[in-house]
């Protein structure tokens, strides 16, 4: 690991479990100073009750103690003491424009005129965060995949007007941590980046399946479970699709199969939040032509049949899919958390 590179004062704005996560990932992983901070009036005890969790480590040393000691963490009690002294301010709040571009209205005027600037939102451009901004050059997407403290994919997006540097030293930065991070820089800003397109599409289909009484909601899980996911965890759908094809590769697939894969893609479902309640409220409610909440009959399906089989998410649920992840990972010779 390049120590220089991952040992600069690093401010996290937001302290949910991303950037809880992306705390563990930093404290553990580079030689860092993490700054925190969050409006919750219980930050120090949600630090010190959540972090070791995810730290998962018996060394003193990283102990929340020893860390504040050493100087590696600081729990803050404003954004000006978190700011003051960063090199990088990482935010990871909730996912609204507004909120967006109101913190970096904020904080673009506390921190150092050289500080990167990088979002940890799932699905809101660097283009629309730096909309009123005077600096609009310093902002990227740094898109994690959840918990970003395990998985190794981090979607590095520009905008239009980011600057080369920026790329080039986010870049440099997760490939110089000890945790085998892998960052992609995405070429051009779209709605959910990349990963998420993906995995969005998918979960369309499968609500739609769902919705259609076609399969339940557990057996979805199951059939990506002992299927695709083994599959992709090894080889992506080009690769795995272009393997599909035998000696002839993803032509060759593509001649054997084309017809049916036409008939799928022809099939599939077109669910949409719009006019939901579920869009009640959020960025896209202004583009629903009648934003009125109204019962969303597929995806209160979909709900009640997630909750009626697993129940709402624990602690231990999270520890168990972490657990997992961490086998999986290791299983493809991937270091993780």
């Amino acid at each position: 690991m390049s120590s220089k590179i991952t040992a600069v004062p690093i401010t996290l704005v937001g302290l949910g479990s991303i950037g809880i996560s992306f705390a563990a990932l930093y404290l553990k992983y580079s030689q860092a100073s993490v700054s925190v901070y969050d409006p919750r009036p219980d930050l120090e005890e949600h630090i010190r009750s959540v972090l070791p969790v995810y730290l998962d480590t018996s060394d003193e040393a990283f102990s929340i103690d020893t860390l504040i000691a050493n100087k590696r963490l600081h729990i803050c009690s404003s954004l000006e003491d978190a700011c003051k002294d960063a090199v990088v301010v990482q935010e990871q709040g909730p996912e609204n424009i507004a909120f967006k571009k109101s913190i970096w209205a904020k904080l673009i005027d506390m921190i150092p005129p050289t500080a990167h600037m990088w979002s940890s939102t799932s699905g809101i451009s660097a283009s629309k965060q730096v909309a009123d901004l005077h600096d609009k050059s310093r902002l990227m997407v740094v898109h994690p995949f959840n918990p970003p403290h395990i998985m190794p994919l981090l979607e590095l997006v520009p905008s239009p007007h980011t600057k080369d540097e920026e790329v080039d030293f986010a870049k440099s930065f997760f490939h110089a941590l000890a945790s085998g991070h892998q960052p992609v820089v995405i070429r051009k800003e779209v709605s959910g980046f990349v990963g998420n397109r993906l995995g969005w599409v998918l979960l369309r289909e499968a609500c739609h399946l769902v919705a259609e009484g076609v399969v339940s909601v557990e057996d979805v899980d199951t059939i990506v479970e002992a299927s695709l996911g083994p599959r992709w965890a090894v080889t992506g759908p080009f690769k795995s699709y272009h393997y599909g094809g035998g000696t002839k590769g993803l032509g060759g697939f593509f001649d054997n199969l084309s017809a049916s894969i036409e008939d799928v893609w022809e099939d599939a479902g077109q669910e949409s939040f719009r006019g939901s309640k579920f869009l009640a409220g959020s960025n896209e409610a202004a583009n629903t032509a009648d934003s009125t909440p109204k019962t969303s009959t597929w995806a209160d399906k979909v709900v009640a049949q997630t909750k009626e089989a697993y129940g709402l998410p624990t602690p231990a649920d999270f520890a168990k899919r972490d657990q997992a992840l961490k086998q999986v990972l290791q299983a493809r010779g991937v270091k993780s958390g």
